[in-house]
């Protein structure tokens, strides 16, 4: 199971670019995705991998308060191998996202090969697994891809990819993506992992980025990807649970606390019936709004 501290928004920038680490650093967004696959040039890519321990190290990166992404390049290509070990040689803790994820064997792939190699490097911190889903093979294959690892921790929507695959664009109206959300999410919810709705393909905080944004959030993801710092805020705020929402979830955990010291199963408040499934809701609630009550 994922970390009940999901991040509510991930920010991406490229590994070629520590400047632009460091100033993704300082927006505390929750979650940082390094990219060393699309945003690195071929020509780039030997010496964004090369340097990457030095650029997290020294980043500002804070692991207590920011979550770690590093998106590796697809499986069958000739660079994957080579990022899963400089991810592993590095020090921070961190996950990897996997592109282009077509099949559970492209998981099971990554998972032997980090076997290996943290086996080898005497790597203490195992590095979880995020899968995203780009093409209408993954999207089919999703069931099998979210219950292909242990250390699979996340499923992501990868917008672009799919809209190419599906043979549409990626930036039509978001309600055309409602099957592909769904999909996703379904998947992520049986196998026990945090969905991550993929970014929007443009830099600004329009009409559109704000109605994909609260599409997500109501749809039940954990939070979104967006590619420019400016966007944060926006997303940080729609995964953020408003005041009377975590005071309700409050409530609801301390009546069914109360109830089951009376050896009770459910109770009823407000007139509604309160039992675990509905605790199931609030503890969520109340992990986005990083509260503690348990």
């Amino acid at each position: 199971m994922y970390s009940d501290a999901i991040p509510r928004c991930w920010l991406s920038v490229p590994a070629s670019r520590p400047a632009l680490l460091a100033k993704a650093v300082s927006t505390e967004v929750d979650g940082i995705i390094v990219d060393l696959e699309d945003a690195v040039a071929p020509t780039e890519k030997a010496a964004a991998r090369a340097g990457l321990a030095t650029t997290l190290a020294e980043s500002g990166l804070k692991a207590d308060t920011t979550r770690l992404t590093v998106r590796i390049n697809a499986p069958r290509s000739r660079w994957c191998h080579l990022d899963v070990g400089a991810c592993v040689s590095a020090a921070t803790p961190m996950d990897i996202m996997v592109p282009k994820v077509e099949s559970a064997g492209d998981i099971a792939f990554i998972d032997r090969l980090l076997d290996g190699i943290e086996l080898e490097s005497g790597r203490v911190e195992p590095i979880g697994v995020q899968a995203l889903i780009e093409s209408a093979t993954g999207l089919a294959n999703i069931r099998e891809i979210a219950t292909a690892s242990p250390r699979l921790r996340a499923l992501v929507i990868g917008y672009a990819d799919l809209g190419a695959s599906l043979g549409r664009s990626a930036r039509i109206s978001h309600d055309r993506w409602l099957y592909a959300q769904e999909t996703v999410l379904v998947a992520a919810r049986t196998a026990g992992l945090a969905a991550i709705d993929g970014p929007y393909l443009g830099v600004e905080v329009d009409t559109e980025f704000r109605a994909r944004v609260e599409r997500a959030a109501e749809l039940g993801f954990d939070g979104k990807w967006v590619i420019h710092p400016r966007q944060v805020a926006s997303a940080t705020a729609a995964f953020t649970p408003a005041p009377e929402a975590v005071a309700s979830a409050r409530a609801v955990l301390k009546a069914l606390r109360d109830s089951h010291e009376r050896g009770l199963g459910a109770v009823t408040v407000d007139g509604a019936m309160i039992d675990e499934a509905v605790a199931v809701s609030a503890r969520r609630t109340l992990a986005r709004a990083r509260d503690a009550t348990v």
